[in-house]
């Protein structure tokens, strides 16, 4: 049965009905999320459409880095370097707002979190060059206009440059944003809160009039000092990140407002400095800016990231209340999605593979909720009672394992998937450590395995009975041998997507993991093949 699932025009006002030039996959969006799902597709051997029905990539600046989890993953595919060189300034300091007050990693030395500072056009020409080099098929200013699937394919019709075209595919992905045409065609429901909030968020310049003080906190000639951090008053608050001996400022505003603002048309730095005066009671002088963004807060998340063919990553499954969260659920959403759309493409997938990336990344997009919702609680207060709560929490969060803890969850490296079946290792559902590997090639890395997005069979005991088993699944597979200090299990079975699938624990009998691997390798992996044996 078919499923109309938008306004297509009548199939007499399309042009011409278009092949999607051997693409399995249509994806809608070319934002962060659209580019990394068309770049991890690649790699897994499925050819991806991309539409966008902006005709050229906007410079709106929206985000302005990465932080968290997607960091470790990007040095999984040997991106992270390139990313890095692309930015202008030094990274930041380890210290993150969170509703209203501060996680300050600066003493530890090993930090939870640590983030990007890579403006979102920036990523999206880096992403973009780099889905260019994989001729990954991009079009834009094509704007899809309608969907429809039944039990075999979704047919989508567009509107190109030269006109109305419909085409086919076996599978379509919503990475159209908040606003998002094919969740709502597709009648996903997708509930949630939007706070009565505006705020703005910049990176400025500072006349020489404004004395940057050696603890951060402004000097300000007819108004005074200007605190470093947060400073709340009854019409808002005003977040202030300065570094002593520059110019160069962060400045952050949030107050309560309903106002409707359109994302494509950019904030203005006379509309930043309305809004501080509003905040403060007094005019702060700005020479200039090199950042300037505007949001809403909106906590909201979609009840399915699945309806039959059509599936939802980024935006388009969820929204959160807060700041340097949003591009990392997205881009992880497309990277756990890709490999398992790419095993039912193959015809390699087991049953319901596809749908635990709805199980995975709802769960992991929850978590980011709760904290973000929390974070809410935190930042909208204003009476005795709310202040009180942020004292306490900053006063826990003085102590190192509180601080690491809500360091991971902001991070998103505190997520554990559900494996199947029970008795797993401590590490099965994380995302593998990145090892420092010995092996008679030299010295490598975890990280240096996954580069070409494939799973990892990595023996670190001399375990030959669980190489053995592996090789009925070598066709799938990457198998390698090595040494690590202190090693955290005799044997890891490795995703694409760099979570741990399964773990053979120190000195565990060769009977029980042998049994274990083979069942982990049939549930993510499916069936087990003989090609090639002599």
């Amino acid at each position: 049965m078919t499923n109309h699932l938008g306004p297509t025009r009548p199939a007499e006002d399309l042009r011409e009905e278009r092949p999607a030039g051997n693409a399995d996959v249509i994806i809608v969006g070319a934002g962060p999320t659209g580019l990394m799902l068309a770049a991890e597709l690649h790699l897994a051997g499925v050819r991806p459409l991309v539409l966008e029905r902006q005709p050229r990539p906007r410079d709106t600046p929206k985000a302005g880095g990465l932080g968290g989890q997607i960091l470790e993953l990007l040095r999984h595919r040997g991106l992270l370097e390139r990313l890095e060189a692309a930015c202008t300034g030094p990274a930041p300091a380890p210290r993150f707002p969170f509703g209203g007050v501060h996680l300050d990693f600066t003493h530890l030395p090993d930090p939870p979190m640590h983030a990007l500072p890579l403006p979102q056009q920036l990523l999206e020409r880096l992403l973009g060059d780099r889905a260019g080099e994989l001729d990954v098929d991009l079009r834009r200013g094509h704007e899809v206009i309608g969907v429809r699937q039944d039990g075999d394919a979704v047919v989508v019709d567009v509107l190109g440059p030269d006109g109305p075209y419909r085409t086919r595919t076996r599978y379509l992905v919503g990475c159209d944003g908040a606003r998002s045409r094919i969740r709502d065609w597709a009648g996903i429901p997708f509930p949630g809160t939007t706070y009565p909030e505006v705020n703005r968020l910049a990176q400025v310049t500072l006349p020489g009039t404004v004395t940057v003080l050696g603890n951060g906190d402004l000097d300000v000639p007819g108004f005074g000092t200007i605190r470093a951090g947060f400073t709340r008053t009854g019409q808002g608050l005003l977040g202030v990140g300065s570094t002593p001996g520059t110019q160069s400022v962060s400045l952050y505003t949030i107050e309560d407002e309903t106002t409707e603002y359109d994302d494509d048309v950019p904030m203005t730095l006379t509309e930043l400095q309305d809004s501080i005066h509003r905040v403060l009671g007094a005019h702060l002088p700005l020479a200039g800016s090199t950042r300037l963004s505007r949001f809403t807060f909106k906590a909201y998340q979609a009840e399915r990231y699945r309806e039959g063919r059509i599936l939802l990553a980024g935006d388009a499954a969820h929204l959160f209340p807060a700041t340097g969260v949003a591009l990392n659920a997205g881009m992880l959403d497309a990277v756990n999605l890709a490999w398992k759309l790419a095993a039912d493409l193959h015809g390699n997938a087991p049953a319901g593979l596809l749908d635990t990336y709805h199980d995975e990344r709802h769960l992991a997009g929850a978590r980011t909720l709760l904290h973000t919702r929390a974070q809410v609680a935190l930042r909208r207060g204003h009476d005795a009672a709310a202040e009180a709560l942020r004292e306490v929490f900053t006063e826990l969060l003085a102590d190192e394992q509180p601080l690491r803890r809500i360091g991971a969850l902001v991070a998103g490296t505190d997520i554990r998937y559900p494996m199947p079946g029970t008795g797993h290792h401590p590490l099965a559902g994380a995302f593998a450590p990145d090892l420092t590997l010995h092996s008679g090639q030299g010295i490598t890395s975890v990280a240096e395995l996954m580069h070409p997005a494939r799973p990892v069979l990595l023996d670190l005991a001399d375990r030959p009975e669980l190489l053995r088993t592996a090789r009925d699944w070598r066709h799938l597979l990457d198998v390698h041998t090595a040494k690590t200090d202190d090693p955290p299990a005799d044997t890891l079975l490795i995703r694409p997507d760099g979570h741990v699938a399964w773990a053979a624990g120190l000195g565990e009998s060769a009977g029980s993991a042998t049994l274990s691997l083979r069942a982990a390798l049939s549930a993510w992996f499916g069936k087990p093949s003989t090609i090639g044996e002599t």
